[in-house]
């Protein structure tokens, strides 16, 4: 296979005879002998004494092409095989990553290779040098943060996204892409019994975003110059948001990235006695307050599953409170939402219908390769209007007779993956009733765990478990609760180092809260109970020490 070597349209041949070059067409040709060129509508042609030589680069055999079937066939059952094997023996690494900061550098070459290398050496260098630097997300023993889930039908999707491998930012560059991202949102809305209003069908819909973070990014950009279209646009430095102490992080995010003054973030004290969810009657006086003051109150953000402890907000109060005073409320689901397309937790969504736009990511909980954060809206026009753009070489038929969805308007970047391939396969591969035995098969397990923690009086249950997660905490000596923060940020860090299982913390009303997430997809009892083990033995050499 041999590649000429492509510059610019302009036509012309080399005055020398000899040694020269020829650019004909798109072509430049390197001359040996040219005693004439003849450009033709039909194509290029040669005299009979005229010997060109091509500047190639010649695929030696064996060597990996850009692209070529029978070679993806060969390399692609190789990689697989690979990944089956990290999965196969996935519980003999350790859960968390044991290296040093930058021990990667001291390993890997400073420069690029000039050559290419084989796929062997690739993977030889994959499993010496970067699986000990990897933290196992997917091992049956981690238990930290939230789960990412991956799945057969996530990463047969995933693979065929790759292959695909369109740019769908409008309708025209992949119209399946679009359309079929339409259809499986209003799919996982209906399984979520989410309003009407949200479906594409209506004046709403949904969009796949990569992260909760940007999810919440584009609703708040929204929002904001819906505000202002009415107000305004100088009107910036008195618009204010609203959300509890236990509102995930990139809310903040969001508002310094779309202009919201600092000191217009309202972060409001959730309520320990209502399991740390927001008290309506808390947000209701801060807008009053603020409103008093000749602020505009214009966005809130409720949680269904708070990252602390799982924290589900009274939507039905709060929304009517937000509703009541124009504000745009958002639901944030990003974990909990999964649990939802079980009917007995359905509940916790009550108050829904008050929500503006609802969030839930579906590769935390819900078998789908990350990245799929689901969005949906009530009135999509108010994304399109804050996040359009029309530039001349994007414009087509269908999008200027506005007879077609164009994601790029719902979205921060232009360009996007085929991601729905892989919701898609993850919910006609294993369906709704599997979804469901499988989220439900998770919080009894964390059921499990909860019960052993309850049975051991050395430790203590902080909140109650809602979902799959577990806050709990070793209890210190007797008259020395003042050393509890350190003795729990002490078992962590042992826990940790063992490579037995991962987990995380957080702070509940200024205690140092250890966290027990169940939710990877091989997690079975046996890991629950060998994990609580560790639990125990370090925590009875750390108190031996007290």
């Amino acid at each position: 296979m041999q590649w000429p070597v492509r510059t610019s349209k302009t036509h012309h041949s080399s005055k020398r005879r000899g040694v020269g070059k020829c650019n004909v067409g798109h072509w430049r040709l390197p001359l040996v002998l040219c005693s004439a060129v003849c450009v033709s509508k039909t194509g290029i042609s040669f005299s009979l004494t005229t010997k060109l030589s091509l500047r190639v680069h010649t695929i030696q055999e064996g060597e990996l092409k850009p692209m070529d079937a029978e070679q993806l066939r060969e390399y692609g059952h190789k990689m697989v095989d690979f990944i089956a094997d990290y999965y196969k023996n996935i519980e003999n690494f350790p859960v968390l990553s044991q290296v040093q900061p930058g021990y990667l550098r001291k390993l890997l070459p400073e420069t690029a290779p000039a050559h290419s290398e084989t796929l062997q050496d690739v993977l030889e260098d994959v499993q010496t040098k970067i699986l000990p630097g990897v933290t196992h997300w997917q091992s049956p023993d981690y238990f930290a943060y939230f789960p990412s889930n991956s799945s057969v039908a996530g990463f047969l999707g995933e693979m065929l996204s790759a292959g695909i491998n369109m740019v769908g930012f409008s309708w025209i560059t992949s119209p399946a892409a679009t359309e079929l991202e339409m259809i499986v949102l209003d799919w996982l809305a209906k399984a979520l019994k989410l309003p009407d209003e949200f479906l594409s069908t209506g004046q709403g819909g949904g969009v796949i975003q990569g992260t909760a973070s940007e999810a919440v990014l584009v609703v708040i950009l929204a929002a904001r110059d819906k505000v202002l279209r009415r107000v305004g646009k100088d009107a910036i430095s008195k618009l204010v948001v609203y959300c509890s102490d236990q509102t995930h992080s990139s809310l903040q995010k969001a508002c310094q990235i779309g202009g919201i003054y600092p000191e217009n973030f309202r972060v409001l004290k959730a309520d320990p006695s209502r399991d740390y969810a927001l008290s309506p009657d808390t947000l209701s006086e801060a807008v009053s307050h603020d409103m008093a003051t000749g602020l505009i109150p214009f966005f809130f953000c409720a949680t269904i599953g708070t990252t602390s402890s799982t924290a589900v907000d009274p939507l039905l109060e709060l929304g009517k409170i937000a509703k009541s005073n124009s504000i745009w409320f958002h639901v944030d689901a990003a974990y909990a939402g999964s649990a939802c397309i079980c009917p007995e937790y359905r509940g916790y969504m009550n108050g829904v219908e008050e929500a503006d736009s609802f969030n839930m990511n579906a590769h935390k909980w819900f078998l789908t390769n990350f990245d799929c954060s689901a969005l949906w809206v009530k009135d999509r026009s108010a994304l399109i209007q804050s996040l359009s753009t029309n530039p001349e070489y994007l414009k087509n038929k269908a999008s200027q007779e506005n007879l077609v969805v164009d994601y790029k308007d719902w979205q921060v970047p232009l360009g996007r993956r085929f991601r729905s391939l892989k919701l898609w396969m993850v919910l006609r591969l294993y369906g709704l009733e599997k979804l469901q035995a499988y989220i439900r098969n998770h919080i009894e397990l964390a059921k499990l765990f909860e019960e052993l923690v309850a049975q051991d009086k050395r430790f203590e249950i902080v909140t109650p478990r809602k979902f799959s997660l577990v806050c709990f905490r070793l209890l210190p000596p007797p008259s020395n609760e003042d050393y509890a923060n350190k003795l729990n940020h002490d078992l962590l860090d042992s826990v940790n180092s063992t490579g037995k299982l991962f987990i995380s913390h957080t702070l509940l009303s200024d205690r140092y809260i250890l966290r027990f997430a169940v939710g990877a997809p091989l997690t079975e009892e046996r890991h629950i109970v060998g994990a609580w083990k560790v639990l125990q033995d370090e925590a009875a050499t750390l108190l031996s020490k007290c």
